[in-house]
């Protein structure tokens, strides 16, 4: 089956819905074979105490666009994914704009998947570099 783009994105935005991903204002923007992206906008409802972007709302955005990713290469009515390790470098700070997440697949097991998430700013700069890994179990 060919990959459709819009269908990706589309269901992606819509399951964000009422959701942690739907609080901070995440919305998937771009998706190709093996990697997925979304932005997220940089105000006072992710920020510290010091006005700048907050690390969790960082991690939030990488785990989000890296769950979603790995479920482009699962069957959703058999499967599910569960994000099992994160780990976050934050390498530059922001205090408003976007911020962009982008998924890149580093491993595709049967059981495993794990994730570059690249966190830029609009001059792609990188923000945030994160590593994300995903078990793939049978759905229950």
């Amino acid at each position: 089956m060919a990959f459709d783009r819009e269908k990706v994105l589309q269901l992606c935005n819509d399951w964000s819905k009422n959701t942690l991903m739907e609080t901070l204002g995440i919305t998937y923007t771009d998706a190709g074979e093996d990697f997925l992206e979304a932005t997220m906008p940089v105000n006072a409802g992710v920020h510290q105490p010091m006005g700048l972007l907050h690390g969790g709302a960082t991690v939030a955005l990488a785990e989000s666009v890296g769950s979603a990713a790995s479920l482009m290469f699962i069957n959703p009515e058999k499967q599910e994914v569960r994000g099992i390790e994160i780990a976050a470098n934050h390498l530059r700070s922001k205090r408003e704009g976007t911020v962009t997440g982008t998924a890149r697949i580093i491993h595709r097991g049967g059981s495993i998947h794990l994730w570059e998430i690249k966190i830029t700013d609009e001059k792609n700069r990188l923000i945030s570099l994160c590593k994300l890994t995903n078990m793939v179990l049978p759905r229950r």
